[in-house]
């Protein structure tokens, strides 16, 4: 595993560890261009009201700003959890190089559990993924905090 997968993954973990201070799933992403981070996401529906407010979608809008440009051909996108059907489809249409993944996503996952929107060849694009970098540290993440709300959690 490179270690500027780890590194960038370890960011994209800080930034899962956001969203549970507004009530949101800890969901992280980075987007990094030229070995740059770019931006930073974390889920945000609770806090934004706004169901479209994946990591992923943040992270995205937020390099699109960034770098004043919708296309993101030459960025990597690092995200904690599998991409789900409207963050595959978006990862899709900004044209996003490389995807890494920490955990997947077994009930929703759109990069490879559930679907493979990011490799089928019908579609107008397709990305390189690299799956389960620090998969473990994303997956305890989310379950503790599915725990602690079910009150499972000693914490």
């Amino acid at each position: 595993m490179s270690p500027e997968h780890l590194t960038f993954m370890r960011r994209a973990l800080e930034q899962a560890q956001l969203a549970p201070d507004h009530n949101d799933v800890p969901v992280g992403c980075v987007v990094v261009v030229d070995g740059a981070i770019v931006s930073l996401g974390e889920n945000r529906r609770e806090i934004d009201h706004d169901p479209t407010a994946h990591a992923e979608i943040v992270a995205l809008r937020r390099a699109a700003l960034s770098l004043g440009r919708w296309r993101l051909d030459e960025a990597t996108v690092y995200v904690t959890l599998e991409p789900c059907v409207m963050c595959a489809g978006a990862l899709l249409s900004a044209r996003v190089r490389h995807v890494v993944i920490g955990a997947v996503d077994e009930k929703a996952g759109a990069v490879g559990s559930r679907y493979h929107l990011l490799s089928d060849p019908r579609l107008m694009h397709e990305v390189e993924v690299t799956y389960d970098v620090l998969a473990k540290e994303s997956a305890a993440l989310l379950r503790h905090f599915f725990e602690s709300r079910r009150g499972l959690s000693d914490n």
